[in-house]
């Protein structure tokens, strides 16, 4: 009885060809999984910083007191020797948000804006970013300043893809706020009439390309 042997093997260039194949196909589809990926990472930190906010909120009215009547976060010009404006402004923000929200709130560290105006900065320790003064909350889900860098600026173009608007504006009581109206840090509705149609197409502050100022809707 004869016993044959039987070799089984891959050619170089079917190896070749197979790798090549495997790259194709990594090629197309390693980006879409990346962009869904970050996509889903911008959906759970937007949904997260909206629940710790408005609990840190609800935990602190019960300590200051309503909301309506909490001290305002306020800015105003640094008026130089002669009287005139200096071109800087000053903010109560950082000595606000440890007043009313950072006992409730876990963060890494506050500190004022070297590049943006007025704006305190928050950094929450998923690497994400609040840069806030006033009523205006500007939460950046990625984005994280480097040392030595001016990274962090409001940078209109970005907005709804980088940073996305809140308002905190409890106290005023307004056809223009009455979204906001006593309620905690809310998605921009300001001026909203309610209608999706708006929400898209505004040319000022709509969901498209083209608004003339930033896509705070």
């Amino acid at each position: 009885m004869k016993l044959y042997k039987f070799s089984f093997g891959f050619t170089l260039a079917e190896v070749l060809i197979t790798l090549g194949i495997i790259g194709i196909v990594a090629a197309l589809t390693i980006p879409n999984v990346t962009s869904h990926y970050r996509k889903k990472v911008v959906e759970t930190r937007l949904a997260k910083f909206y629940s710790v906010m408005n609990q840190a909120i609800q935990m602190s009215e019960k300590d200051n007191g309503p909301k309506e009547y909490w001290e305002h976060i306020l800015t105003e010009d640094i008026i130089g020797d002669d009287g005139n404006p200096t071109g800087e402004v000053k903010s109560n923000s950082i000595e606000w948000f440890n007043e009313y929200l950072k006992p409730y709130i876990k963060i890494l560290q506050i500190k004022e804006s070297d590049t943006f105006e007025d704006k305190a900065m928050v950094y929450f320790p998923d690497g994400s970013l609040l840069l806030f003064s006033g009523s205006s909350f500007l939460f950046y889900p990625e984005q994280y300043e480097k040392e030595g860098s001016s990274l962090i600026d409001r940078i209109r173009e970005d907005c709804g893809v980088k940073y996305f608007t809140f308002l905190f504006i409890p106290y005023e009581d307004s056809f223009a706020n009455k979204y906001h109206y006593k309620h905690g840090v809310e998605p921009y509705k300001r001026n909203w009439d309610g209608t999706t149609d708006m929400l898209k197409n505004n040319s000022y502050i709509g969901c498209r390309k083209d608004v003339s100022n930033e896509r705070a809707y």
